[in-house]
């Protein structure tokens, strides 16, 4: 499979489990390519041409022409300078990679990670929370995080790829997309009565048994095994972590669980104000559960090495 046949079905499988539905990616596609339109040449100059068909800013080819042919690839949740240097080490010993796949941003993509998190407010509105109100904490939370973004070293990891000629790309809310819909068709589908179903639920998935092996596994941050869960929201892609204020108003839609891969001790303090249960699932099996769906779905057929906390399983 070739380099650009590989990243546009990643990006297409995203698109078919986002849970803002295809209608609305779809939309916003439009938009973005109105916007193009009407911008004048020097916008144009440095306009992400690349978000006219890739709805995700934060995933991208940095490094290769897309002709590159893909038989094996080195897979892992973070791919930085460390994990670049071991590929040329391995490819210098005699191992065949064809590509450096991470799942977190690098390069352009996390320079424009804030760019995707708008994706939450139609995720809120889609269980119940009024889309007035999911924009406007969302807004906020978006302004700090690009902030947080702008003094970053960008470049650092994808300059080591190019100078050793070596193909890379990351798939970040592909793979989050993944995971989330999966979770969410399961806890709809499944209905955990008490939060010990859902941690129960959680470890039927071989990533999560796997962390659990490590340490790492899933677990109620918020409540107690004997809670009656309610109605589950996932909440594990747009980017990074939302509005810590949000979470009033997800009670008042009738959310009593939230599943996230991570939360923040000032979203925990708030989310114990508003009364809701809180399970983190785990940050990084989640992340192997989102890449592994993807590759699945679009190329099992290729080797995956593992990498930096990346897992193969198969289906």
């Amino acid at each position: 499979m070739r380099l650009r046949e590989f990243f546009d079905k990643a990006i297409e499988a995203g698109i078919g489990n986002d849970l803002r539905g295809r209608e609305l990616v779809e939309k916003e596609l439009e938009a973005r390519k109105k916007q193009y339109n009407k911008a004048t040449d020097e916008e144009k100059e440095f306009f992400d041409l690349d978000s006219l068909t890739n709805p995700y800013s934060d995933s991208r080819i940095h490094v290769g022409t897309g002709d590159e042919e893909i038989r094996t690839a080195l897979v892992g949740i973070d791919i930085e300078p460390g994990e670049i240097a071991v590929a040329h080490a391995l490819i210098n010993s005699g191992k065949k990679i064809d590509l450096l796949i991470a799942h977190h941003p690098e390069g352009t993509a996390l320079a424009r990670l804030w760019d995707v998190m708008g994706m939450q407010s139609d995720i809120l509105a889609s269980m119940g929370v009024p889309i007035s109100a999911a924009e406007s904490l969302m807004d906020k939370r978006i302004s700090d995080v690009e902030r947080r973004l702008l003094p970053t070293n960008h470049a650092r990891a994808v300059d080591c790829a190019r100078l050793l000629e070596i193909p890379m790309l990351n798939l970040h809310t592909p793979g989050d997309n993944m995971v989330a819909s999966y979770l969410q068709r399961m806890f709809d589908d499944k209905k955990p009565y008490l939060l010990s179903d859902v941690l129960d639920l959680l470890m039927e998935i071989p990533e999560y048994r796997d962390a659990r092996m490590m340490g790492a596994g899933p677990k109620i941050i918020i409540g107690t095994g004997k809670r009656k869960t309610g109605k589950v929201f996932v909440d594990m892609t747009g980017g990074t972590e939302g509005s810590k204020d949000i979470f009033p108003s997800l009670i008042q839609s009738g959310v009593t669980t939230v599943v996230g891969m991570h939360f923040s001790d000032d979203h925990r303090k708030e989310a114990e104000k508003s009364n809701l249960n809180l399970v983190i699932a785990g940050h990084i099996s989640s992340d192997n559960l989102g890449l592994n769906l993807l590759f699945d779905e679009i190329a099992s057929n290729i080797e995956y090495l593992e990498c930096s906390g990346f897992r193969r399983f198969k289906r």
